[in-house]
């Protein structure tokens, strides 16, 4: 899975470019496989990170591209992450809105986390 989740790294910015949100999440919406049953969220949470440790595009989006590949691999896995997003509410009056995402299990950050001064406004999880 280790090797599965690096390709996918390197291919995620081809796939979801300039697409909006809705189209960029269906990458995530995924059922569970078999072949991954039992790997745990831990896991991927780390080999996910390790995948994207240097990123060559969607670097100002890192926390993105490991909260689309750490749901995809988690539900795989047979797992049921939510994707939380957040903005900073003092970059509303800036030229550009700071935002970020980060999974959240069982109630629980496993991949990122919410970060200080960021308000929450949307949790997304696939039906």
């Amino acid at each position: 899975m280790r090797r599965l989740i690096w390709w996918h790294a390197r291919m995620l910015p081809l796939l979801v470019g300039n697409r909006d949100l809705q189209s960029i999440l269906r990458y995530a919406d995924v059922g569970p496989d078999p072949a991954f049953a039992g790997v745990p969220a831990e896991a991927i949470a780390g080999w996910v990170i390790a995948a994207t440790r240097k990123p060559w595009l969607m670097r100002k989006r890192r926390c993105l591209r490991q909260g689309l590949l750490g749901m995809r691999f988690m539900r795989l896995a047979g797992h049921d992450p939510e994707l939380h997003f957040g903005i900073d509410r003092q970059s509303l009056a800036a030229s550009s809105v700071a935002a970020h995402c980060w999974i959240v299990l069982g109630g629980k950050p496993v991949l990122n986390d919410i970060l200080e001064g960021m308000e929450p406004v949307h949790t997304w999880r696939p039906e």
